[in-house]
């Protein structure tokens, strides 16, 4: 992955979707300009989504509390963190975090 342009770096939108995505083994593997376009602010979604259909759902919780993150149009289920180990739910409180708090 390119370089992170400062303005998405400290975007609210953005801050919590990078956090996961670069501490994420699983999301590290898609973040990738397949799926990110950084220079133009986007993510593509629906392709996201569709590489991730077979993962786990503790996977897909964390691509979609990603993807919330970024945009509220993409739902999540809180409750679903009952199913992320330890790492995973420390990881997901940092990303909401850096998104509604910082």
């Amino acid at each position: 992955m390119a370089a992170i342009p400062n303005y998405l770096a400290t975007d609210r939108y953005w801050k919590g979707v990078i956090h996961l995505f670069q501490n994420s083994s699983k999301l590290k593997s898609l973040f990738t300009t397949k799926y990110f376009d950084l220079e133009n602010g986007s993510i593509k979604i629906t392709a996201l989504k569709r590489a991730a259909a077979p993962w786990s759902q503790s996977e897909k919780f964390m691509l979609n509390l990603a993807l919330h993150l970024y945009n509220d149009s993409n739902k999540v289920n809180l409750s679903e963190m009952d199913y992320l180990d330890d790492y995973n739910k420390k990881l997901a409180m940092e990303a909401i975090t850096l998104r509604f708090f910082r």
